[in-house]
């Protein structure tokens, strides 16, 4: 089985709640949990924080929708109007990157959800982005409707918060990870804790696959060659 085989048939677990190595962001964790029909919530962080996976996790749980900006706009406008379509739940993710279409579909699914938010159609709200409401890159009129409800900021986890979680996950499959292992991934990989999760579970199974202890060579010899093995691989920590 080759490297890129095995990271490809192992992208991880499916998005949980329960799942999300929350840190510094049990608050915005809990409020997404929390989140009922009528009652809108904007989560924002940089790459890696998590936001999809809290929309991911939210939306599945409760059989709702998640839409994202590669989501064809038209996807978005018929939420948004076709009003004989019952809803729980929309997600909305990275609505830094919507175009003017998805921005419009947007802003109609705003109004809608405002309209509905006091009668037995109510659904809830969560939208996620790059940045603070006010700072993103969008039309004025929807800028606003982010901040409606509920916003909270997803923080980067601390290396500590990653290397518990690792070692949490690593111990969920009855694997040793080496101190020196575990340093170099939290160094040189990408900081995503869901690739993070799939890299150990992938590890895991090529230890297996090729009746070798988890050593760091085993490691490299993984993710040689894969496109999803993050940033290059130096022997040496790389000069900041």
């Amino acid at each position: 089985m080759t490297q890129q085989l095995l990271l490809d048939i192992l992208p991880g677990a499916l998005p949980t709640l329960e799942g999300f190595i929350a840190g510094a962001n049990q608050a915005a964790v809990d409020a997404v949990g929390a989140l009922s029909p009528g009652h809108a919530l904007y989560l924002w962080g940089g790459p890696g924080s998590g936001r999809s996976h809290l929309l991911r996790a939210r939306a599945q749980a409760q059989g709702g929708h998640y839409l994202d900006a590669r989501t064809p706009a038209r996807w978005l406008q018929a939420l948004a109007t076709d009003e004989d379509r019952a809803l729980t739940l929309v997600a909305v993710d990275d609505v830094n990157d919507l175009n003017d279409a998805a921005q419009a579909a947007l802003f109609a699914l705003f109004n809608r959800w405002r309209a509905a938010a006091s009668t037995p159609d109510a659904f809830a709200l969560l939208t996620a982005g790059d940045r603070a409401p006010l700072t993103m890159p969008l039309r004025e009129d929807l800028r606003t409707r982010l901040g409606w409800d509920l916003v909270f900021r997803i923080e980067q986890l601390s290396d500590e918060d990653r290397a518990q979680a690792l070692r949490d996950r690593a111990l969920q499959r009855g694997l040793k990870l080496p101190d020196d292992v575990l340093h170099w991934i939290l160094i040189h990989h990408d900081r995503d804790m869901g690739r993070l999760t799939a890299l150990i579970d992938a590890l895991d199974q090529y230890s297996l696959a090729r009746h070798r202890p988890v050593t760091l060579p085993l490691l490299k010899d993984l993710l040689a060659g894969s496109p999803a093995g993050g940033k290059p691989l130096p022997d040496e920590p790389a000069a900041e």
